[in-house]
């Protein structure tokens, strides 16, 4: 068997075990999904009027429109909290001390946590996408073309992210540290363009906003739905993506081949 068919059968087993695993304990990722749908249904139907009219629009649906990108954005960055929950507790539970001795390719364990997790993150998306849509969300002026574009940034940001995510797992000493170390994913969002317009905010809160990955990536995918402009929004969130997904990987690649203390 050849080096690469060796390492795609054993990061396939392990993809398999982290798909049973998210199966057989989904609390964690209903806990995750639970704060994207309740900050959705919450800005829309509390805050909905008085934001819409802050943006210019005539009633709830016109900031139901503008929320709803961010919020898919805010749920790829909680559940990738998940990943790195559950790196943690493989590493500190003994499960990887007995991988390493088994003639298993070491990079699967890694590779099986990516995937398992960019798949459950798409997961997610669907289904507050789908809860955003049975409250009036609509995106009839999508182009295919702009639908697969779309779902292609999703993907890309879940993966960026779950390699971060897993960097931040492998340096936690417990689960309970790994989700808190990996909170910023899920903080980010909070910061950026997801509720309200970067000019809208103070002078001195702007650059936070602006100038981190979840703004250009949500005015990315907001452009893609609803038809507004992106300028170059969208080369500048593949650009982050790119960029974070390298870091994360060497970054949790050094720190798993590592020696065990």
């Amino acid at each position: 068997m050849s080096t690469l068919s060796f390492a795609v059968r054993d990061s396939a087993t392990m993809l398999r075990r982290n798909l049973l695993h998210a199966r057989r304990y989904p609390s964690m990722t209903l806990n995750l999904l639970l704060t994207p749908v309740m900050l959705l249904l919450l800005f829309v139907y509390v805050f909905g009027d008085v934001m819409s009219a802050g943006l210019g629009g005539g009633d709830r649906s016109d900031y139901l429109a503008y929320l709803v990108p961010g919020i898919l954005m805010l749920t790829i960055g909680g559940t990738t909290i998940g990943s790195a929950v559950s790196v943690a507790t493989d590493m500190t539970e003994g499960i990887i001390a007995r991988f390493r001795t088994m003639p298993i390719h070491r990079g699967s364990v890694l590779i099986g946590h990516v995937v398992g997790s960019v798949i459950q993150c798409v997961m997610s998306v669907v289904l507050v996408g789908a809860v955003a849509v049975a409250i009036g969300f609509r995106a009839v002026d999508a182009t295919a073309v702009e639908w697969l574009l779309a779902l292609g940034l999703l993907a890309l940001v879940s993966l960026a992210l779950t390699w971060i995510a897993v960097g931040m797992g492998l340096t936690s000493p417990n689960a309970e540290a790994a989700s808190n170390n990996a909170m910023p994913l899920m903080i980010l969002p909070l910061l950026s363009s997801a509720f309200v317009p970067v000019d809208a905010m103070p002078g001195w809160f702007q650059p936070v906003a602006e100038y981190q990955p979840f703004t250009p990536a949500i005015e990315t995918l907001r452009g893609l739905l609803l038809g507004t402009e992106i300028g170059n929004s969208g080369w500048i969130a593949v650009a982050w993506c790119l960029g974070l997904a390298a870091l994360g990987y060497f970054w949790s690649k050094s720190l798993f081949h590592r020696d065990p203390k």
